[in-house]
């Protein structure tokens, strides 16, 4: 069994778009396994643009 935590997906309450941590976001300079919380805090959803604070932990 890891001891790494699983990678989570993050959803726009807004829009829907989904940030999922085990990919990040290389075309915005997040690289791959970035953790929704290292993400700086003025980042905005690429898609309609609100803040993290409007984004919530995907439960399967």
């Amino acid at each position: 069994m890891s001891d790494v935590a699983e990678y989570k997906s993050w959803v726009c309450l807004i829009c829907g778009w989904i940030y999922n941590e085990e990919e990040g976001l290389p075309d915005e300079g997040i690289a791959a396994g970035t953790r929704f919380a290292d993400i700086p805090d003025d980042w905005r959803c690429p898609l309609c643009d609100v803040s993290k604070s409007e984004f919530s932990v995907v439960e399967f």
